[in-house]
């Protein structure tokens, strides 16, 4: 009887680990594997997709699709369960979220964000606690190969969005690898990358919270972020790491929300960032931008070395920047913008990365 049991369980341990997913096809198709023996309805949801693709139930409650063939890049992806999502049990590579915690899967292709045998940077994980937003925060920071703190290298703030965490942009965006791999072409100069936790309001990013709904409950977001990356991120960091403290050696930028922040601090702080980048950026606190920024002057967006916008136009968000965009040319100031195919996704967000980093510091 024994016998009979362990031998049942080992059968069940071979087709447990039989089941791979995602498997991942040289045409670039992709196959997703979900077991669910007792599940009506089975799908995936893949970033970028325009809708869920349904699944099919096979032998041993295995249900499974094949995608098209898909452009090399990092997808985002979750299966949904008579209507729960799900992760992926049998792919360890996960999207990192506050609210929507998914799994990953590349498709090759020699891309920028893929890693190459180059040389190296390394990512420090730094924690504090935050006087200004009164909680402890956390932020990443990337130090080129061949970093020395003697060398007062130029510095990137890069913000990460609505719902992400401090590693966002390491985890999902693979910033470090994006900019390994432009050093090791040339493309860029070496710097150090500051990647913060981009709440000032400790729980701002909550499944049930009001977030953007609350008016003054997002401008404490804005304001009080913005004062703990002013007076206690950034001393931080030029004393640790011995960065330049110039404008023009200066760079903040951010996809989404914390595109709006670098928005919403660079330009009320022209002498302080002569670099400003949204990606895809959300709108402020505030109906109108003038709103926001009352005292904004041509002379002190004449300080900027490069102000850019890029968008999706698939994002709801490509009306902000237009409009923002247009508000801006017309108080003087020299906008760089772009718009892309494509909606609300990090495949946008690491090109824009690679785009706006080989502008900087030149």
């Amino acid at each position: 009887m024994l016998k009979a049991l362990l031998g049942l369980l080992a059968l069940a341990s071979v087709q447990q680990q039989a089941v791979v997913s995602p498997e991942v096809h040289p045409d670039r198709t992709v196959t997703f594997r979900c077991e669910a023996p007792n599940a009506q309805d089975v799908s995936v949801s893949i970033e970028g997709g325009k809708a869920a693709l349904k699944m099919t139930k096979g032998a041993g409650g295995v249900w499974s699709v094949t995608t098209g063939s898909l452009e090399p890049d990092i997808y985002g992806y979750s299966f949904n369960i008579d209507g729960k999502a799900t992760l992926d049990s049998h792919n360890p590579a996960i999207k990192p979220n506050l609210i929507w915690v998914g799994n990953m899967v590349t498709v090759p292709g020699k891309q920028v964000w893929e890693p190459r045998n180059v040389s190296k940077g390394t990512v420090h994980h730094h924690f504090f606690q935050s006087k200004a937003i009164g909680a402890e925060r956390d932020f990443f920071v990337y130090t080129p190969p061949g970093f020395s703190k003697a060398k007062k290298l130029p510095v990137m703030y890069l913000l990460h969005g609505f719902s992400d965490m401090a590693s966002g942009w390491t985890e999902v965006g693979k910033a470090h690898v994006i900019l390994d791999n432009l050093l090791a072409e040339g493309k860029i100069k070496p710097m150090v990358v500051v990647m913060p936790l981009g709440y000032g309001v400790p729980d701002f990013a909550s499944p049930n919270g009001r977030n953007f709904g609350d008016r003054q409950r997002t401008l404490n977001n804005f304001t009080r972020f913005e004062t703990s990356l002013l007076t206690e991120v950034r001393p931080m960091v030029e004393s640790n790491y011995g960065t330049a403290t110039t404008a023009d050696k200066r760079a903040i930028c951010g996809l989404s929300m914390g595109g709006a922040e670098s928005l919403f601090i660079g330009l009320k702080h022209t002498d302080t960032f002569h670099y400003i980048g949204g990606f895809s950026s959300g709108g402020f606190p505030a109906n109108k931008p003038e709103e926001v920024f009352p005292h904004l002057t041509k002379a002190q967006l004449a300080r900027l070395k490069y102000l850019w916008m890029t968008c999706g136009t698939d994002d709801g968000l490509i009306g902000f920047q237009r409009g923002f965009s247009g508000w801006l040319k017309d108080k003087g100031a020299k906008v760089e913008t772009q718009e892309t195919g494509g909606g609300h996704v990090w495949m946008l967000w690491r090109r824009a990365l690679s785009a706006f980093s080989q502008k900087l510091f030149k």
